[in-house]
């Protein structure tokens, strides 16, 4: 069996077990946690806020620029959305589009949400669509090899970014 056979992403557990540690009440509560903090949103990432929903930066990116859109709600299912959450979830997630392709131009945009722990949702009781620029070539050994990933900019540089190119 081929190493290319799996898709492994060790280095995510810190974030989807960081709610057992005390950071944040229990997992279906760190996405609302950040969201309603006092700390600024360039402390915590978000990029954008809407009435309904909002975007902010993965803190453990697969590649720079990699969002996470999601209602202010918890919900775990795509069908308990409100019309008003789900209209503006998605152009959000249109606004994330066009925010990537110009702080970054990349190659290729990733947009997709895992509904339940079968589906790889790691907080499955609070939905979010996972938007991230796609680069040719943004694949390497180093994962593989030496348990790293290589990410070429720090989350606040990435949020300034995008948060300069978000459409108004």
């Amino acid at each position: 069996m081929s190493a290319l056979e799996h898709l492994w992403a060790g280095w995510r557990h810190a974030y989807v077990t960081r709610a057992g540690a005390g950071d944040f009440e229990s997992a279906d509560k760190i996405f609302s946690n950040l969201s309603a903090s006092e700390h600024a949103d360039n402390e915590t990432f978000i990029v954008h806020r809407g009435k309904h929903c909002f975007a902010i930066l993965n803190i453990y990116p697969y590649t720079s620029g990699h969002l996470l859109i999601l209602p202010y709600r918890v919900v775990g299912e795509l069908e308990d959305l409100s019309d008003e959450e789900f209209d503006e979830l998605f152009k959000i997630v249109k606004s994330a589009v066009s925010a990537l392709k110009s702080a970054y131009s990349p190659a290729g945009i990733n947009i997709g949400t895992n509904l339940g722990r079968a589906a790889g949702a790691g907080i499955p009781e609070h939905l979010h669509i996972h938007c991230l620029p796609r680069f040719d070539g943004d694949t390497n050994f180093m994962t593989t090899v030496a348990n790293t990933k290589v990410l070429p900019e720090a989350l606040d540089e990435t949020w300034r970014k995008i948060k300069d190119a978000w459409p108004t």
